[in-house]
């Protein structure tokens, strides 16, 4: 996980490993599935190792849904963050749900997650804690 890849997880931790704010849209309501990189790992490993007679498409994920400010306030208690909670407007093109349905991985792979949200963050906030945020700053582009 690159720290600075624009994504939800990496973004909350990483500002609050840093006691910075952390930027929530809107109020927060939206929800998304968080699986941990073990468990997508282990579901792309039994896709490869499935059944010849199931060659997908199939969904990988968690069907635990949360939401974006239950994620955040999860990552402040986990990190023991000072970091406050600052809204921005949502935009419009945001999607209110993330879910994905994990019926066929079950039936076909045998395959579900296993590793709960909090776990998984836990585990994501202390590599955090491992690494200096500097070494991973994307290069400032050159346009001349």
């Amino acid at each position: 996980m690159h720290p600075y890849d624009g994504r939800v997880v990496s973004n909350f931790i990483r500002q609050a490993v840093s006691n910075e704010p952390i930027t929530i849209f809107g109020e927060g309501d939206q929800t998304r599935s968080f699986c941990y990189r073990d468990d997508l790992v282990d579901g792309i490993i039994a896709m490869m190792n499935g059944p010849a007679d199931f060659v997908g498409p199939v969904n990988l994920g968690n069907q635990g849904e949360f939401t974006i400010r239950q994620l955040a306030d999860l990552v402040i208690e986990l990190s023991g963050s000072r970091s406050a909670l600052i809204k921005k407007p949502l935009p419009a093109d945001d999607p209110t749900r993330r879910q994905p349905d994990i019926t066929l991985a079950r039936r076909h792979l045998g395959w579900e997650p296993k590793v709960p949200l909090r776990e998984g963050l836990a585990k994501t906030i202390d590599w955090f804690r491992t690494i200096r945020l500097t070494d991973y700053r994307p290069p400032t582009p050159n346009y001349s």
